[in-house]
């Protein structure tokens, strides 16, 4: 008899917890041949790395199968558009009322210059030279998007390319699969199985990637709390706590809601299903590093496959409210802790950059702590200001970048819930179960 595994969503919190204990026994110091955690964690974005590379060709694939075996319009993508808004407006509203109403960033106004001189040396931002050039100019950012081969975008990893060319591919394909039989067009079933095939061979490859993950998380968790510990916590606690509280009211109360009065799945089905998807994209730091165990969620919970990946593989970049919300919040909270009052008009401009730049380092890790000074400067805070205030934020970052991605896994389930109602769709194992 075949042995009974733990839950993925199990092993990733055990994951977490050991590697936060060797993370606080270790520090930063060799401890065991000469191992370090730091090891542990490169050892760990290796798997993450891997994940992220196979991610991106399945996306391709899974839009050209969609296609093939359902005729996908233009009113869906229409429908996936108008959800996707709703969502991220929702989430900006959540934020914006939470950081208006509490303003606990004026807590902050008597230690400022404190706290920044004492935590400057710790940015995660680190000065990297691998920071993309994202800019909230909407016309720079569509340059970046249509690649100059066919290739580029699959060797970069540049998940919008991918899905515009899947997209286009993928027209194709349904309007020559519908035009089968006509004597001047050529037999496109080779083609089919070929795409179907690569499709299950590449989610499968990703299946055996994804047990890895928690050792992974393990290696990832004992490098970032060996080399800033438990104390920056106490400094930084209300940040923590208040972004924490906006994500967590739109991921675990508006989401479950949204899904059940709209979608028709209870929140123990949203919730417990999708499980194993949320905790993969909150270890993994990355809601497209979860895609494959995403879809096999929704798969469980009953949504169609059309629906699944016409959300999470062609949606991926516009379900983002995780980073939203994130951008709009920390934008204010270092507003009010720096003592600069922003009106109703600058507040507005914050959501519409916040959401432009999210779009534009979609797939990026640690995409919202790149972007956070563009939100900064475009809010009008000076540049001195926004250089000083990075550092201050960065030593939590790691943990509300997590956050955000295990929200947007959220958001990529609910979009596929309520497009599947909206098109009255549903898998084959949830009709025979209504029947049953």
């Amino acid at each position: 008899m075949k042995a009974k595994r733990w839950p993925l969503s199990i092993r990733v919190l055990i994951g977490v917890a050991l590697g936060a204990l060797l993370g606080v026994v270790g520090g930063d110091e060799a401890y065991l041949w000469g191992l370090r955690n730091d090891h542990l964690g490169q050892l760990g974005m290796l798997v993450i790395r891997l994940l992220k590379a196979l991610a991106v060709p399945l996306i391709l694939f899974a839009i050209l199968d969609a296609f093939a075996r359902t005729h996908i319009s233009a009113r869906s993508g229409g429908r996936l558009v108008t959800i996707c808004l709703i969502n991220v407006s929702v989430a900006c509203m959540i934020g914006l009322l939470l950081m208006n109403a509490i303003e606990p960033g004026l807590a902050w106004q008597d230690r400022i210059e404190q706290l920044t001189a004492q935590l400057s040396g710790n940015s995660a931002l680190a000065s990297s030279n691998a920071v993309p050039a994202a800019t909230l100019n909407p016309l720079k950012n569509l340059g970046t998007y249509i690649p100059q081969s066919l290739i580029e975008p699959l060797a970069g990893n540049n998940v919008i390319s991918v899905v515009l060319l899947a997209l286009l591919f993928g027209a194709a394909l349904r309007w020559l699969k519908d035009r089968q039989g006509e004597s001047d067009i050529a037999d496109i079933r080779p083609l089919e199985g070929f795409v179907s095939s690569a499709y299950q061979i590449l989610a499968k490859v990703l299946s055996w990637v994804v047990e890895a993950v928690p050792f992974a998380v393990f290696g990832l968790v004992a490098q970032v709390v060996g080399k800033t510990g438990l104390e920056i916590f106490a400094d930084l606690g209300g940040f923590l706590g208040v972004i924490s509280l906006g994500l967590a009211l739109h991921g675990l109360i508006y989401y479950p809601l949204a899904a059940w009065l709209a979608g028709g799945k209870p929140p123990h089905i949203y919730l417990k299903q999708g499980a194993d998807a949320i905790m993969t994209g909150l270890s993994a730091n990355s809601s497209l590093a979860a895609m494959p165990v995403t879809l096999r969620c929704l798969r469980t919970i009953g949504v169609s496959d059309s629906s699944a990946r016409i959300a999470v593989c062609a949606g991926t970049n516009l379900n983002n409210d995780g980073i939203t919300l994130y951008e709009a919040m920390a934008a204010l909270f270092l507003a009010q802790a720096l003592g600069y009052g922003l009106g109703a008009g600058q507040q507005a401009i914050i959501v519409l950059s916040a959401l432009m730049a999210a779009i534009g380092v979609a797939g990026i890790p640690e995409a919202g702590l790149i972007i956070l000074p563009l939100v900064l400067s475009a809010s009008g805070l000076p540049e001195t200001i926004v250089a000083a205030a990075i550092p201050l934020i960065a030593p939590v970052d790691w943990i509300l970048a997590r956050l955000r991605s295990g929200v947007n896994v959220l958001a990529d389930m609910l979009v596929a819930i309520l497009l599947d109602a909206w098109e009255g769709r549903g898998s084959d194992r949830e009709k025979k179960r209504s029947r049953g």
